[in-house]
């Protein structure tokens, strides 16, 4: 095929999608049945116009990697420290209660032993692009549902490629190859996790504390890291792209900077993945008949596995105590059979093990259950809260006191300049939590000892705003002067805090008063007073111009900076 039609399938995806998702959102529904949609249309179910190939396949395979890269950027381990070990307990009981229902309801349904065997194995796995985006979209990715939900993916993912390992083998029935396999597996995922572990420790932040200045450059190392990580784990085994990519970011997650790069791979990752759904109705081969030789088992079997799967996981988060709400959200949000389960039935036709109507019988599945899930997830808050007071009687005394930290009622200040410094001793007697945003890399090694968070970042970017939780600051001091950013936050904070920023001309000062602020100070025009003051006492009276001066002098020498001597250093002189 041809670089340009390929570059015309890739152009005919977007503006399909695009306008599907245009009507879509217009409907107040999510974008991702937009997506998955156009690759329907497109592909051989419907009009049979784009293939999954070439340019397609790799675009789509980039907005898989982005997506797990963003995912790994989520994960700190002092977010997740606390419920690790449970959230380990659901996720391998999860992968074992879930394989048996498959199985039996496959072998209920009158399937061969092997189509059995490859349709279990299949369906066990969640979607995690659906979930990810969506609880993203939503905000919800870093509370205690979307941490367990996102803890029992990464299981399933290291599982999906113990799958795929064992498939890649010439036979099933040869256990020393499948063992040979899973061994390498092993042994690759964990050399990366170590050195993913260790980099984020000695590495990382040195070399990100070179490059954090400059914007571009930035931005293009992290996502060079990635890239290492993924051709690493690509080159070892299969599902290497899921893998590799999520140890990248997870090793970039624990650096300082890790807000700033979420917000600047964010758009980047929502082009690549509008690919990615698209691509999941383009892999639909022999056309609409392959696809619903078996719809009335799929329509089965979707009920049954989206019912005992959110039983399953409410029984095992239960178990752990993480109270009724989280538990209900965290096992309503993995309902689905995951796209990956496409991967495992592709792999399972190339070696023979089942024909291509077992794979559009999975390829059904995932679809009806993706798309059904897209709405329940959308939905999760508004469902439990018609169905809450029956659930309420799994109410139990003994629940994990497990929420995950945030900030409230605390102080928040942006940009360090003389003013900040000068104010967050003050900030910091006053309010238990003090965060400061900035974005200077030097000033992440400088303030380890200090009494107030840094978030090295950008303000104007939304992840940094979530992670200093703007809406719930008491106190905000911002030493921007550009009026749209200052307006922003006033716009943003809640309607009690106390709001003090900075402008540099009056009228800016007027408008930043209308909007609500409790104070702006105008630095230039309090200078400007200052001096004139100054200037007056000098000429009208020496003496006490000297003692103003000396005050002065004073107080920076107690602020740590002696101008006097620095200035003889530099040869200069002073005048009394």
């Amino acid at each position: 095929m041809s670089q340009i039609a390929l570059a015309a399938d890739f152009a005919i995806i977007i503006v399909v999608a695009t306008v599907i998702g245009i009507i879509i959102r217009q409907l107040g529904q999510p974008t991702i049945i937009a997506y998955i949609a156009a690759g329907v249309i497109l592909g051989p179910v419907a009009f049979d116009i784009v293939t999954d190939e070439g340019l397609v396949y790799l675009m789509s395979e980039l907005g898989l990697g982005f997506l797990l890269f963003l995912l790994g950027m989520k994960m700190r381990f002092s977010d997740i420290r606390e419920i690790l070990r449970p959230v380990t307990n659901v996720a391998v009981g999860q992968t074992v209660l879930q394989t048996a229902l498959a199985f039996l309801v496959a072998l209920a349904l009158g399937f061969g032993t092997m189509e059995v065997i490859v349709i279990s194995l299949a369906t066990v796995f969640g979607a995690t692009p659906i979930i990810v985006k969506v609880l993203s979209d939503k905000d919800e990715i870093t509370t205690l549902p979307g941490k367990i939900d996102v803890g029992v993916l990464i299981v399933q993912d290291i599982y999906l490629v113990v799958v795929l390992a064992m498939f890649s083998a010439e036979s099933l029935d040869n256990a020393g190859e499948i063992l040979q396999t899973l061994g390498v597996v092993f042994a690759m995922m964990a050399f990366i996790g170590i050195f993913s572990i260790a980099s984020s420790k000695y590495l990382l932040p040195r070399l990100f504390r070179r490059v954090a200045d400059n914007k571009d450059v930035f931005l293009i190392v992290a996502i060079a890291w990635a890239f290492l990580f993924i051709a690493a784990a690509e080159s070892q085994f299969d599902g290497g792209i899921e893998i590799g990519a999520f140890l990248a970011g997870l090793s970039l997650a624990q650096l300082p900077y890790s807000k700033e790069l979420e917000d600047r791979i964010t758009p980047i990752t929502d082009f690549f993945i509008l690919v990615f759904f698209a691509s999941i109705g383009l892999q639909i081969e022999g056309g609409a008949a392959s696809l619903f030789a078996y719809w009335q088992e799929a329509i089965i079997a979707s009920i049954v596995l989206m019912v005992g799967n959110f039983w399953i996981m409410f029984y095992l988060i239960d178990r752990e105590g993480f109270g009724v709400e989280p538990t209900f959200l965290a096992s309503i949000n993995m309902v689905q059979v995951s796209e990956f389960s496409l991967i495992v039935g592709a792999l399972a036709i190339q070696q023979g093990y089942i024909g291509p109507e077992i794979l559009g019988y999975l390829t059904l599945m995932a679809l009806l259950t993706m798309t059904v899930s897209t709405y329940i997830v959308a939905n999760n808050h508004a469902i439990y809260d018609r169905v809450e007071p029956w659930f309420r009687r799994f109410e139990s005394a003994d629940e994990r006191d497990a929420e995950i930290a945030t900030y409230d009622d605390h102080a928040i200040a942006i940009g360090r300049d003389d003013i900040t410094e000068r104010l967050l001793p003050l900030l910091a007697d006053r309010y238990d939590d003090v965060v400061l945003i900035d974005r200077k890399a030097g000033h992440v090694e400088d303030d380890t000892d200090e009494p107030y968070d840094y978030i090295f970042g950008d303000f104007r970017h939304s992840e940094i705003r979530k992670e200093a939780n703007l809406a719930e600051a008491s106190f905000v001091l911002s030493s921007s002067v550009e009026r749209e950013v200052n307006e922003a936050l006033l716009e943003e904070v809640d309607a009690d805090a106390d709001v003090f920023v900075e402008a540099e001309r009056i009228d800016d000062a007027r408008a930043l008063y209308d909007r609500g602020a409790t104070y702006v100070i105008m630095s230039t025009h309090l200078t400007a007073e200052m001096l004139a003051e100054y200037l007056e006492r000098y000429l009208e009276d020496r003496s006490a111009f000297d003692e103003t001066v000396n005050d002065d002098l004073e107080r920076l020498r107690r602020r740590g900076h002696d101008p006097i001597d620095e200035m003889v250093g530099d040869g200069g002189e002073t005048d009394g």
